[in-house]
């Protein structure tokens, strides 16, 4: 006789990027497990874990590789929320004196992505010339050392985002070019024609969210801005 399989109860949420709405669930114990054996691993081998643990709790219904980062960091922080409870502990640094910890409880229902009204996907360099970008997802991010960004970690971020180059009339697409043709398009930037392509990302959609905290010792008010899904760790 077949043991019971216990239904489990299903939540909605708009996806940030689109504002479609999809189902999701907590994850189970077999998701939990996949989570703690990634984080024994690599940055890879967690950010793998996250994308088969959202994919599992939204029943499949969404493209996790396609995605922009911001989405996938939304729905897993949701998703963690109905899971394991909505609030956190961290130890945040007070500002100016990091190396005090301040012990801090965060809701996670209020995190949100914010959003910059200037934002754009549209970069012109000149009167005639534009690269229109599209969001990096997660796994644009896999084998870069975020805390160690280099000069060309940057390139090959900005190439992979690029989605067409404009020309006048002529439209480039960026899979229809290889990735040498697109670097030297790159580094025959000027500085400033580079810098304005990166404002793409300074601006783009952030999972993000500020905390007040008080140092333990002065009693002095400070506010903390996480910024991205590790900061909820």
């Amino acid at each position: 006789m077949a043991l019971p399989i216990l239904n489990t109860q299903t939540f909605e949420l708009n996806i940030p990027s689109t504002d479609e709405k999809i189902k999701y669930r907590p994850f189970l114990v077999k998701e939990e497990k996949i989570l703690l054996q990634a984080q024994e691993g690599t940055g890879d081998e967690v950010t793998d874990a996250i994308l088969q643990i959202v994919d599992n709790c939204t029943f499949g219904k969404i493209n996790v590789d396609q995605l922009p980062s911001f989405d996938i960091e939304y729905i897993f922080l949701k998703i963690r929320s109905k899971s394991v409870g909505e609030k956190v502990k961290l130890n945040l640094p007070f500002p100016g004196d990091e190396d005090v910890k301040v012990p801090t409880e965060v809701n996670l229902a209020k995190i949100i992505v914010e959003m910059d009204d200037d934002h754009t996907n549209e970069v012109s360099l000149t009167d005639t010339v534009k690269v229109i970008m599209k969001y990096p997802t997660v796994k644009t991010f896999q084998g870069m050392d975020l805390t160690k960004f280099t000069a060309n970690d940057t390139i090959a971020l900005t190439a992979n985002c690029i989605h067409q180059i404009v020309d006048g009339v002529e439209t480039y697409e960026a899979n229809d070019l290889s990735d040498k043709e697109i670097r030297e398009f790159l580094e025959n930037l000027t500085q400033a024609q580079f810098t304005a392509i990166q404002k793409f990302f300074a601006s783009m959609p952030k999972l993000t969210h500020e905390v007040k905290i008080t140092h333990p010792k002065t009693k002095k008010k400070g506010i903390v801005k996480l910024q991205g899904l590790r900061s909820f760790f």
